[in-house]
C-alpha cells in the first residue's frame, strides 16, 4: 500500500465537490491521470482532438466519458460544458501553443482548478502566465523520485508540501525494531512528526507512544526534507 492511496493523504490535494474531473489531451500521461482518478471511483471525462485517442480511451475503459474537440476553441469547450467541471488537467506536454490557450480559455471560462502539464521552465512559466493554478513536470519529478529511490530505498513514498518540507512514508528500520514511539523520540531526535504507522496493511493515525515498532512496518512522518534525510533508513 502506497501512501498516496491514503484518504487522509489524498484530502490534501483540491478535490472537487461533486468528484468530477476533466482530463484534456490523452496521450501516455492524459491516459494515466484518466485510468488512475477512474480506477479510484472518480468521474472522468477524458478530451482530446485525435479521435482514435478518445475511441482508444473508451474501449479501454480508461474514463467515464470522451469527446473529441479542439480545446483552443472556447465554444467547444462550452458547449461540451468544460467550463462546469470544478478541476480540469491539461495533459497537453508537447504542444505549447494548444497547451497555454487550452488553460487560458478554462481560466476565462470559470474552471476553478487548472492542472497544467508543463514540459520545460518557459512553458511553466507561460502556464502561470495565464492562470494554470498548479503546473507540474512529469519528467523532472519522476527523475528526482528515481534517485530518491535509489539513493535512500527505505522511503517509499513522498509528498513534497513545498521544497524544503514533506510527508513521507518510511519503512521502518532496523534500529528502531521493538523500540517503543516515546523511547524514539522523533520530535526530539530527528525534528519530525509522526503521523501513522501502518502493520499487516492496516493503517493506525496518532499511534499511541506506548506502541512497539517492529522492523519492516511503515510509518508516515511530516517535516523538514534534511531531517527526514537523517533517518537511518
Amino acid at each position: 500500500m502506497s501512501l498516496s492511496s491514503l484518504s487522509f493523504f489524498r484530502g490534501l490535494r483540491p478535490v472537487p465537490r461533486n468528484k468530477q474531473f476533466a482530463v484534456i489531451g490523452l496521450g501516455r500521461f492524459g491516459r494515466a491521470v484518466c485510468m488512475t482518478l477512474h480506477h479510484l471511483g472518480y468521474e472522468v471525462l477524458g478530451v482530446d482532438s485525435d479521435e482514435k485517442q478518445v475511441a482508444q480511451v473508451l474501449s479501454d475503459e480508461l474514463a467515464s466519458h470522451a469527446l473529441q474537440l479542439d480545446s483552443t476553441n472556447p465554444a467547444a469547450l462550452r458547449e461540451a460544458g468544460l467550463y462546469e467541471f470544478d478541476t480540469v488537467i491539461v495533459a497537453i506536454g508537447n504542444f505549447i501553443q494548444e497547451s497555454v490557450i487550452t488553460a487560458l480559455n478554462l481560466k476565462e471560462g470559470g474552471v476553478t482548478y487548472v492542472v497544467a502539464k508543463a514540459s520545460s521552465e518557459i512553458h511553466g512559466k507561460l502556464l502561470k502566465r495565464v492562470g494554470a493554478d498548479h503546473v507540474i513536470y512529469p519528467e523532472h519529478e519522476m527523475g528526482c523520485e528515481l534517485a530518491r529511490s535509489l539513493t535512500r530505498p527505505g522511503i517509499l513514498e513522498r509528498f513534497e508540501l513545498d521544497p524544503d518540507n514533506s510527508i513521507a512514508e518510511i519503512v521502518i528500520p532496523e534500529e528502531f525494531d521493538n523500540r517503543t514511539i516515546a523511547d524514539l523520540d522523533l520530535r526530539k531526535r530527528y525534528g519530525l512528526n509522526l503521523l501513522a504507522i501502518c502493520r499487516e496493511g492496516s493503517f493506525e493515525i496518532n499511534p499511541s507512544p506506548v506502541t512497539r515498532l517492529q522492523k519492516g512496518w511503515l510509518m508516515v512522518v511530516i517535516g523538514a526534507n534534511k531531517c527526514i534525510d537523517r533517518l537511518p533508513v
